[in-house]
């Protein structure tokens, strides 16, 4: 019975020697939705073996509010996709870690951290977007105060702004825009209660706007050009976009690594692997994203994106950044269903 025991006892510890080594975590914080993600997890995994990636799929300002909570106790190592003036904001409050990527010479200036913090990966056109089946191209507003007219009343669906960076800026360039022409951010303010009159409702997340404008609940929405090329072109959704005449705020999308990563070595490694030229040429067009970097080849992108048929809006970034997080909450208190029409009527 002795030597049974025995043997079974050196069987395990066999077996407990043979398992294979654990993987190291890589948490990541990310908008950039699952299906991008899934793919650049199994990428980056295949050539890094060791390495378990995680990502969870947020907002991108979820994904700042959430990294304030975990100062303390950092949960993420790396965070992937949100507006410029984000990252700026995390970094001016010591939530990044400094970084220079191998390909920190290709990325413009203006688009990048000027102290290492964070980099541009993507640039970002707002548009107005419509279900075609329900509006032609003829009959889409073609600006921003088009948005406003009595027609469309009821007849807009945007998503909910709080959570979104990109509602967020598309909102504070509206502000910065009445207060370039007149001097007065309340002006901003009161064109966004005009638009509050003719939205019929504010959603929770990208893919309930994307369904319920499908199921033509309502024709029109503002939101991102490169998602809504991606659903039109890849889902096949009846989405088409109107870029603003007047111009569009572009949106400066950014990565950077986390103050207090637990595993700095594997999130580097990450960044440069998304990144690459390689990653960039398919998120260009695999994923409908607009890449920084100026070192790839025009040949190599979609001809919809090298056109690059928009006039950027010129907006104050510093200052919009410095006055984002009050708007939006005077928004949300005072705005948000209170909305007057062009007559006076809620």
């Amino acid at each position: 019975m002795r030597r049974m025991i025995m043997l079974a006892l050196s069987a395990a510890l066999a077996a407990g020697c043979s398992r294979p080594p654990a993987k190291t975590p890589l948490i990541l914080y990310s908008p950039h939705g699952k299906e991008m993600l899934a793919e650049f997890e199994q990428q980056f995994e295949a050539s890094h073996p060791d390495v378990d990636v995680q990502w969870l799929d947020m907002g991108s300002q979820d994904v700042y509010d959430r990294l304030r909570t975990e100062r303390d106790n950092p949960q993420a190592d790396l965070w992937w996709g949100g507006p410029m003036t984000s990252f700026e904001r995390a970094a001016s409050e010591g939530l990044l870690e400094r970084y220079i990527p191998s390909w920190d010479a290709s990325v413009p200036q203006g688009e990048k951290s000027k102290d290492g913090f964070w980099y541009g990966t993507f640039l970002t056109p707002e548009v107005i977007m419509y279900n075609n089946r329900m509006v032609t191209g003829d009959d889409a507003p073609k600006d921003w105060d088009d948005l406003l007219a009595p027609q469309w009343r009821g007849r807009i669906l945007i998503r909910y702004p709080l959570a979104s960076g990109t509602m967020r800026i598309i909102f504070c360039a509206m502000i910065e825009r009445a207060n370039a022409a007149t001097g007065d951010s309340l002006a901003g303010f009161r064109w966004l209660q005009r638009l509050d009159a003719n939205t019929k409702t504010y959603v929770a997340d990208p893919t309930q706007l994307y369904l319920r404008i499908a199921r033509e609940e309502a024709p029109l929405s503002v939101w991102n050009m490169p998602d809504v090329e991606m659903q039109a072109n890849k889902s096949y959704q009846p989405f088409s976009y109107v870029v603003p005449a007047s111009g569009t705020p572009v949106i400066t999308e950014g990565i950077a690594i986390v103050k207090g990563s637990l595993h700095a070595a594997q999130a580097k490694a990450f960044y440069e692997f998304v990144t690459s030229k390689q990653s960039m040429i398919q998120e260009a067009n695999d994923f409908y994203r607009i890449p920084t970097r100026t070192d790839l080849p025009g040949s190599s992108l979609p001809a919809w994106m090298t056109a690059r048929k928009w006039k950027a809006m010129n907006v104050d970034w510093r200052r919009l950044q410095a006055n984002e997080r009050s708007w939006m909450q005077y928004w949300d208190d005072h705005v948000k269903g209170s909305g007057i029409s062009n007559t006076g009527a809620r």
